[in-house]
């Protein structure tokens, strides 16, 4: 008999083609989060999940799904869904896929950059709201990366992307915050400096870092007081690296310019959310890999890392 694989979304059909043939492969098919109590009953048996970043796999799937899971394989590069402690203890091996979205990751961050600092949207919707009138000296005014000094919180893939990117921009000066030397940051230029000179110098801030115990809620009250009144901060990593109510004070009080957010706690944002009420906040829904590119790589590389992980067990 097969293995079997569940997968618990219609994901690109690269993957799929990857592994259908060999495997017993069962899809939920829909393109929304499978219900929990769903998921349990369908990994019964199964040797691999193929499972995305909306899926909580905790305990109670693992259980369910007995001791002939061998492999949690999430088309994401984040891992905070899954019990990682408790797949390590039953022997269960979990992967990812942090290489295929870099570029997808770091062409948003730039996009979105662009549209916080030159205003776009409140350009957008003063069309479409019929505001348009006579050319004004004063109005709708952004701010210009030419001769800026962007920051970068994180030089990884994601962060030397950004940099790369931005450095034809004409910006004066990169500089980053690291644990340690990145030797490509050589690359594009870009210096290391300490967390307390990131935050004060940097005129554009780009948050690229992975969130770990030491960076949650890193960006909190004492940090936006340190940042320029005129300093523009970008998160596309993860949203726990901000604490979102100090940002709101922040952006509301005017010790920062203004924000681009890709990534928020919780998600979806509801729509009362005191962030969402802020003209100089824009608020993207999660679109960093959204691109047809890494949406299929990410599933071709997750149907290979299962592969990598059975065929040695068959």
């Amino acid at each position: 008999m097969k293995l079997k694989i569940y997968v618990t979304r219609i994901v690109p059909q690269e993957g799929i083609d990857i592994i259908k043939d060999k495997y017993d492969v069962d899809v939920w098919d829909s393109e929304d989060v499978i219900p929990y109590e769903a998921l349990r009953e369908k990994v019964v048996g199964i040797t691999a999940l193929f499972c995305t970043i909306s899926d909580n796999i905790d305990a109670g799937i693992l259980d369910a799904a007995g001791p002939s899971l061998k492999v949690v394989a999430t088309m994401s590069v984040g891992q905070h869904h899954i019990d990682l402690e408790e797949c390590k203890r039953r022997g269960i091996q979990v992967t990812n896929t942090p290489d295929v979205a870099s570029d997808s990751a770091a062409e948003l961050t730039v996009a979105l950059l662009l549209l916080t600092t030159r205003r776009l949207l409140e350009g957008f919707e003063a069309v479409k709201n019929g505001e348009w009138g006579k050319w004004k000296p004063m109005w709708i005014l952004g701010t210009e990366s030419l001769n800026r000094t962007l920051g970068i919180m994180g030089m990884g893939r994601v962060g030397f992307g950004v940099a790369r990117r931005l450095k034809p921009f004409g910006v004066s000066r990169i500089i980053y915050y690291d644990v340690t030397q990145a030797a490509f940051a050589d690359d594009v230029g870009a210096e290391l400096v300490s967390f307390e000179e990131l935050l004060k110098e940097s005129d554009l801030l780009c948050v690229c870092c992975a969130l770990t115990p030491q960076t949650r809620h890193i960006f909190d009250k004492s940090a936006f007081s340190k940042m320029k009144s005129s300093a523009v901060l970008i998160n596309t990593s993860r949203a726990a690296l901000l604490q979102q109510s100090d940002l709101y004070d922040a952006l509301k009080e005017g010790q920062i310019s203004a924000a681009g957010l890709d990534v928020t706690d919780p998600e979806p944002l509801p729509i009362n959310h005191p962030l969402l009420s802020l003209p100089n906040c824009v608020i993207l829904p999660h679109l960093g890999t959204n691109t047809t590119d890494a949406r299929s790589n990410m599933s071709i590389n997750t149907a290979m890392n299962i592969r990598a992980v059975l065929e040695p067990l068959e």
